[in-house]
């Protein structure tokens, strides 16, 4: 009899980078928007150790995810402490004092904008 093949279980962690991947340059989201969108809306904490293992991950923009105020929380993962908020700024989103400015109207909510 033979083995039927494994079908590959999705790795939350895989799943978080893949929504990452589609918030726009200029946008920003949340860790629980995330976790909300990927149906696990108490996991706000594990989006973010998804996001500091990231930085081995190749084209997961980890700067456009930020907590639910705005504030650059992930900053400290990066290889400098200013290197989350230039890569923001480079793409045109301001920043003063750690937080993103008109957060409201840059606010990429993956639930509402991938339907």
């Amino acid at each position: 009899m033979k083995n039927k093949p494994q079908k590959k279980e999705r790795n939350f962690f895989e799943d978080v980078y893949e929504v990452v991947m589609l918030v726009p340059k200029g946008r920003v989201t949340s860790y629980g928007a995330i976790a909300r969108y990927l149906g696990t809306a108490m996991s706000a904490r594990m989006v973010g150790w998804a996001m500091n293992g990231a930085h081995t991950e190749k084209n997961v923009p980890a700067h456009r995810v930020v907590n639910s105020q705005g504030l650059l929380t992930g900053k400290h993962h990066f290889k400098t402490p200013t290197a989350m908020q230039k890569a923001l700024e480079k793409e045109g989103t301001k920043v003063t004092k750690d937080k993103v400015v008109d957060f409201e109207k840059r606010f990429w909510d993956p639930a509402k904008e991938l339907l």
